[in-house]
């Protein structure tokens, strides 16, 4: 077994934007649609436009168009509206105050459909069978409250068709795209409000704490009864049928016994249920109809050893866009058309990280110090035995969120430089049933950050981590993780690298986005309130900035200057504190960037940054 792997790839390669990816169908299959490098208008750095093809049956016919030409930022993401219009969403210096673009496909006309300074807006039902509009939320009237309105995709014009109270988190339309229920919050008790025609007033007809979650995925087909994701008087999330009418009733429709669900899809065509998606060790889908299940096997039989999901199709479900990846490989993109029974490859989204010089990424458990159970991913370095090696700490942001298996280019780039990695989803980790959750609350820097100590003590116990060369990296969440850790454990890292991390919980609660503020009791309750004398010492003793005299391990801090969530301010504090001390600290701050670097030149600086500040404090 050779001691380093075969090739070290460029750096470049685990972290560029790929030359295609993103592909989506238009709703009437006449049209194939990208995102691809290209630069636009007034810019000389490429960005991900969206491009568009003619379809001749499943075949791409003429020379693609570029339809977009932003210069500042990639797009991020975009889907189609009908068979003419692409619609997308931009925001500016990563503020994540979005506007919504629609872009004519004929034409080529661009309007901003929410041109609205400083306001955040959002893309709430594309309404398929109308053809000329969309209902779009943003909150230029009141930064803190989403309204609703009609907005015409080729002129802007809008109607209001909701005022927000002030409460309301989400609007859920049905089939015919009226507006039929609102999810509202004071923070910590959680409101369903339900109406049966838009005429009427809403009406409040579930009621929970935030603790329990009942989240309106969409209306049965008959455009009565509902589909929930719901926890109400169990510990895991499972999908069910809710009839307004009798509001404290469920049917549970499909359950997984270990973990929550995530979702659930349907075919509006066939008026049936397809799938309930969750995530275990492995993502996994549960198959509700024949049609779906026989589409599944026969996709399964051509592309066997990979993960396959339906990203887009067209109304009437007979051309689909299939993703195939694992953990191995970001993976290939597919047209399949139903009717022919053809399955044409579109791309390969990184062709010159090859699968098998991959790392793979393996599902582990370890106990925490009180006994729970805390599930996780370690990845190991190819070619070399899992014995003293250098190991990167990775936990995840949110940090109500979760690692998931899969692709990882931070993973992987990690591995091939000659790291193991260590992923773990500690308490408060979403998908593993309401209790896992809860543990974590009051616990920011406490027990959420014993598993992770746990998770690096049992790397060593294992024999697989030298303890003298134990780095930790993690980004928002996982950035306040990286620097509790080398404040309350100071001699237990030799590096750390913090992205975008909190430093200080009481000017971080202090300094939420104004659209977060529905959700501040709940971040009081979960976090802790800076104003609340009984929270303050526990606040205090748990924000790494105030203890900064207990940290001797070299820092790396990256920081987005426009960051909304985590404001520059939090990185300022901790790096001022460190330099007047005299502990190394490199500070990496970027001006067109918010929460993470979005621009690939940001990106590329930013990993070779890491790279050569891991290598030399940890020696792989």
């Amino acid at each position: 077994m050779p001691s380093v792997p075969t090739v070290l790839f460029p750096l470049r390669d685990f972290f560029a934007n790929p030359t295609q990816a993103y592909f989506r169908v238009s709703d009437d299959g006449r049209w194939l649609s990208w995102m691809q490098p290209a630069v636009g208008e007034g810019g000389n750095t490429p960005r991900m436009n969206i491009f568009v093809q003619a379809l001749e049956g499943s075949k791409p016919s003429g020379a693609p168009k570029q339809m977009t030409r932003e210069s500042a930022r990639d797009i991020s993401n975009y889907f189609w509206k009908g068979g003419s219009t692409v619609l997308y969403q931009k925001d500016f210096g990563g503020d994540e105050n979005f506007h919504v673009v629609a872009v004519d496909v004929a034409t080529g006309k661009v309007v901003d459909l929410t041109p609205h300074e400083g306001a955040r807006a959002e893309i709430v039902d594309n309404l398929e069978d109308d053809p000329d509009h969309v209902l779009v939320q943003h909150n230029k009237r009141d930064k803190q409250a989403m309204d609703l309105y009609r907005v015409h995709v080729r002129t802007g014009a809008e109607t209001l068709v909701a005022t927000n109270p002030g409460n309301v988190l989400g609007w859920v339309t049905d089939h015919q795209g009226k507006v039929r229920i609102a999810v509202a919050s004071d923070g910590v008790n959680n409101k369903i409000l339900y109406r049966a025609t838009e005429a009427e007033p809403f009406k409040t007809v579930i009621e929970t704490d935030f603790r329990t979650e009942v989240q309106p995925l969409f209306f049965d087909f008959d455009n009565q009864q509902v589909f929930l994701l719901s926890n109400r008087g169990r510990d895991l999330k499972a999908l069910v049928r809710w009839d307004p009418a009798k509001p404290e009733a469920e049917q549970v429709v499909w359950q997984h016994p270990k973990v929550d669900l995530a979702g659930a899809n349907y075919s509006k065509l066939r008026k049936v249920l397809t799938t309930a998606e969750y995530a275990d060790d492995l993502p996994g889908r549960h198959v509700f109809d024949a049609k779906t299940a026989a589409l599944m096997d026969t996709l399964k039989k051509r592309l066997p050893g990979y993960q396959i999901e339906v990203q887009a199709a067209t109304r009437q479900e007979d051309k689909f866009i299939i993703a195939t990846y694992n953990d191995r490989t970001s993976g290939t993109r597919y047209l399949f058309d139903a009717k022919a029974g053809t399955l044409d490859k579109l791309a390969v989204l990184n062709p010159k990280l090859p699968e098998e010089a991959m790392a793979t990424i393996k599902p582990i458990r370890y106990t925490a110090r009180d006994g729970l159970e805390i599930p996780g991913y370690l990845t190991l370095p190819v070619g070399r035995p899992a014995k003293n090696l250098a190991c990167i700490v990775n936990p995840h942001g949110g940090p109500w969120a979760r690692d998931m298996w899969g692709f990882n280019p931070e993973v992987q780039f990690l591995a091939n430089r000659g790291y193991c990695v260590l992923q773990m989803n500690f308490r408060g980790s979403t998908g593993y049933g309401r209790k896992f959750w809860e543990a974590s609350f009051g616990q920011w820097g406490l027990k959420m950050q014993d598993d992770i100590t746990d998770g690096a003590q049992w790397l060593i116990k294992q024999g697989i981590a030298d303890p003298k060369r134990l780095g930790i990296y993690g980004g928002s969440y996982g950035g306040y993780a990286t620097l509790a850790g080398i404040t309350f454990t100071p001699d237990q890292y030799a590096a750390a690298v913090d992205y975008v991390g909190v430093a200080n919980l009481f000017t971080f609660m202090k300094t939420i986005p104004p659209y977060w503020e529905p959700f501040r009791q709940q971040m009081y309750a979960m976090v802790g309130n800076p104003d609340d004398p009984k929270d303050n010492a526990r606040l205090a003793a748990t924000s790494p900035v105030l203890h900064a005299d207990k940290i001797k391990t070299p820092l790396l801090v990256a920081q987005g200057a426009k960051d909304p969530r985590v404001n520059k301010a939090e990185s300022d504090q901790m790096v001022e504190a460190l330099k007047k001390r005299g502990v190394t600290v490199q500070y990496i701050v970027k001006d067109n960037e918010g929460h993470g670097f979005h621009n690939e030149e940001n990106r590329f600086e930013f990993y070779e940054a890491m790279e050569a500040f891991f290598g030399k404090h940890l020696k792989p």
